[in-house]
């Protein structure tokens, strides 16, 4: 029973990351080419993709791969040896998250690019960064909310994510990273917003799982 358990820990880990990591990409690549197609001149420059994919979706990715057991994992149906990770609805949800994640960044930036804001692709990448830090956050359960599961359930990722979010900090207002990343620092009602528009993904992330929980009693991961 303790190797079953174990088992289904994994799988649910590694579906978590999956997702997680997924989502982030389609995210980026959005920002990429929809900005290119807007006009935006290097809407992400490569040592902010770099920095993105090491910082944000590294460190978080490992924090996701250690989550506990959640709730009744033993009463769930049994896995069937060829199940997908995107099976029971796991693709489309990365992909309106990750079209969420997107939308949310380029929207950030797009907006002020046109309305000539010097910082513009800060405040994108910006938002793109912290983003991933509310995803990994909503990534934990699947169903359950992240506040009854507790923000201690998984202290390693909850100590990685407040590293991410110090490191972002740095990127935007250290000289040195300045240089380095072509960041520039931003007004506290700059950094502000991009928080609040980023959040906006932990809290549909939140809907879907009040969704999933009165569609059905429990998840089957078939």
């Amino acid at each position: 029973m303790a190797a079953v358990e174990q088992g289904r820990v994994i799988f649910d880990n590694l579906r978590k990351f999956v997702k997680f990591s997924l989502c982030g990409n389609i995210g980026k690549i959005m920002v990429v080419m929809i900005g290119a197609l807007l006009g935006m001149p290097g809407p992400l420059l490569p040592l902010q993709l770099l920095w993105l994919n090491l910082l944000a979706d590294g460190l978080l990715g490992v924090g996701l791969g250690v989550e506990p057991a959640e709730r009744g994992v033993m009463q769930r149906a049994p896995i069937s040896a060829g199940a997908s990770v995107f099976a029971n609805g796991v693709g489309g949800q990365i992909m309106r998250m990750g079209l969420l994640i997107g939308a949310v960044s380029l929207g950030m930036g797009a907006y002020h690019y046109f309305t000539v804001h010097e910082d513009w692709r800060t405040m994108m990448f910006t938002t793109l960064a912290l983003a991933q830090v509310w995803r990994a956050l909503g990534t934990r359960t699947g169903t359950d909310s992240l506040f009854a599961r507790g923000l201690l359930g998984n202290t390693p990722l909850l100590l990685l994510a407040m590293l991410v979010v110090v490191a972002q900090l740095l990127a935007v207002y250290t000289p040195d990273l300045n240089d380095v990343l072509k960041t520039n620092p931003l007004e506290l009602a700059d950094l502000l917003l991009c928080v609040g528009a980023s959040a906006l993904v932990f809290g549909c992330a939140k809907l879907e799982k009040i969704v999933l929980r009165r569609n059905a009693s429990h998840v089957k991961i078939r």
